[in-house]
């Protein structure tokens, strides 16, 4: 699964889900892409089971670009522990994904097995997507 190498700090803040993509909102790499219409954490896991849908797919045939990284860090405490004693541990990473955001590109494929591709790999994530091409 996907994680930073290292962090310059290793717990973060939540900070606020508000406001739509300014980058990454248009396809750079491939022919077809997938775009997020909501707002939402991905999380590492999440992301990857996208990926082996998508790379099941494409069979050989194409290439496959994830554009999101999870980088921020999740922090999770234990379950009957007390108030206070500090923040727990870091858990999971998530990638913060805002509306209009492109998170996979594909190319080197015909656009039905992409459209296909795409519909399932947007089952995987939290968020409602929508494929768009070229």
């Amino acid at each position: 699964m996907l994680m930073p190498k290292k962090t310059k700090w290793r717990k973060m803040h939540k900070r606020k889900r508000g406001g739509k993509a300014s980058q990454m909102v248009d396809l750079s790499f491939g022919d077809y892409g997938l775009k997020s219409l909501s707002a939402c954490w991905v999380t590492s896991r999440q992301i990857e089971a996208a990926r082996k849908v998508l790379t099941r797919y494409i069979s050989k045939g194409g290439k496959v670009w994830i554009r999101i990284f999870p980088d921020k860090s999740v922090t999770v405490k234990g379950g009957e522990i007390p108030m206070g004693k500090g923040k727990g541990s870091v858990d999971h990473y998530v990638a913060v994904v805002k509306p209009g955001m492109i998170m996979f590109e594909i190319a080197g494929i015909d656009q039905a097995q992409a459209k296909e591709a795409m519909k399932m790999a947007g089952y995987k994530l939290p968020v409602k997507t929508k494929y768009i091409q070229k």
